[in-house]
């Protein structure tokens, strides 16, 4: 069985100053909310934070912006958040910005324990500056290191008390590579169900790479909302 808790307060406490972070999701789809504000609230600080983006102004990762908690940002997309920007030009903020696809191997490669890749994305670019490139096939390629949390924070639809997982469709995106790549793995969860209640043909991610589980209603906000015009 897995740590079940009873707070998010109680889920996040282990996270201390200087810890370096993953966190699931895609904009602001398939972000572990209750998590992320329970951070904001333990006033942790100096995070190295690994996610695609950095959420938007006032919800996800950008309250923690906004709060100066993060020191480093690695992720693959600035987006809307006028805060994330700021910082970056301002200095305050360290990015590593990594092409999308690039950011998602790192982290598969972080969780099946292969310490770095080759990839042709990024040759030519100031990402390879510095950089090892090697030819293979008379093509070019850039050799990318593989990237560990200390603590990864996911959300799933559905999890059970074994720590197994079930993602609702795009929520799914990053969430899995980055359960398997952290070395603590704390679920939140929209429905906990008891043992045996998850078919194994259904599990997304295994219960062997979830340490802790907390259940707790969303908000699900989106970026942008667009309605069809009235007749």
């Amino acid at each position: 069985m897995k740590t079940i808790y009873t707070s998010f307060a109680a889920a996040v406490e282990s996270i201390k100053d200087g810890s370096t972070i993953m966190v699931g999701g895609f904009g602001l789809a398939g972000i572990p909310e209750n998590l992320l504000l329970a951070l904001v609230d333990s006033g942790v600080k100096h995070l190295t934070v690994i996610s695609n983006n950095c959420g938007v102004d006032d919800w996800g990762l950008g309250l923690l912006l906004k709060n100066k908690q993060i020191d480093k940002m690695i992720g693959s997309y600035v987006g809307e958040n006028k805060e994330f920007e700021r910082q970056v030009l301002e200095g305050s903020l360290e990015l590593e910005l990594t092409p999308q696809g690039t950011l998602a191997e790192r982290i598969r490669a972080g969780g099946a324990g292969i310490p770095a890749f080759y990839t042709p994305a990024g040759v030519g670019t100031p990402i390879a500056e510095g950089g090892e490139v090697r030819i293979f096939n008379n093509k070019e390629y850039l050799l990318q290191t593989a990237l560990k949390a200390d603590f990864s924070l996911v959300r799933a639809a559905v999890g059970d008390r074994y720590g197994n997982l079930i993602y609702n469709k795009t929520a799914r995106n990053f969430n899995p590579m980055m359960a398997a790549a952290g070395n603590v793995t704390i679920a939140e969860v929209e429905h906990l169900l008891e043992t045996g209640a998850i078919e194994p043909d259904h599990v997304h991610t295994p219960g062997i790479y979830v340490q802790g589980l907390i259940e707790g209603a969303q908000e699900k906000r989106i970026e942008r909302l667009t309605t069809r015009q009235e007749a």
